[in-house]
């Protein structure tokens, strides 16, 4: 038998190295399904991911406008309870915008800390008992909202006061904390009072 010469195994290894450099490039990078082509849009981000959601279909924030109010709408949101003053917003007229977009609107104007008093929680909480649908709450940031929810959790629902704190701050407390265990605290004070100077130590801070 005659061996194969040097020129021959030389064309035959060139062959089969075209071959396995020609099967690699042909072979995808990684495993990962296809990208996108062009042309193709990303699914837009639904404008409730910027709130809070302590329950189902209740949502809690801060100030809206009137650009926010279509995309709103279309994310299902039908009633909307402003806790801000007329004052803070004088160039929008949100009940009139709210309104003719389509969605319910309420207002309980909460100034601050100084509006943090039982009359006013009687007030959030009959409005959120009247809530039908999904529901947007706010104010300028979601403090006050908080700030309402926790005192709401104390007094009306009976949390004891970290309780009451983290029920807040789900609705969006944060600053307005320590107004609100300062409340807490003088409720205490007054409950285990004896006598009337001792109430009106508690009602001073004493």
């Amino acid at each position: 038998m005659r061996s194969p010469n040097l020129a021959s195994i030389q064309a035959a290894l060139l062959t089969a190295t075209l071959i396995l450099l020609t099967s690699c490039a042909a072979t995808p990078e990684t495993a990962d399904a296809p990208k996108p082509g062009p042309g193709i849009a990303a699914a837009p981000e639904s404008p409730l991911t910027r709130f809070h959601t302590p329950s189902p279909g209740l949502h809690t924030g801060g100030r809206i406008t009137a650009d926010d109010l279509p995309a709103l709408r279309a994310a299902g949101i039908t009633r909307v309870i402003d806790l801000t003053r007329d004052a803070e917003t004088p160039a929008f007229d949100e009940a009139t915008a709210v309104r003719a977009a389509g969605l319910a609107y309420d207002n309980l104007p909460i100034s601050g800390a100084t509006d943090l008093n039982r009359q006013s929680v009687a007030a959030f909480d009959q409005l959120l008992r009247g809530t039908q649908g999904p529901t947007l709450v706010h104010c300028a940031s979601g403090n006050r909202v908080g700030a309402l929810a926790a005192l709401r959790a104390a007094w009306l629902q009976g949390a004891d006061e970290e309780a009451a704190i983290a029920e807040g701050q789900r609705w969006g407390l944060r600053s307005l904390e320590g107004e609100v265990r300062t409340r807490l605290a003088r409720e205490r004070c007054v409950a285990a009072a004896q006598g009337q100077q001792a109430v009106e130590a508690c009602a001073a801070g004493g």
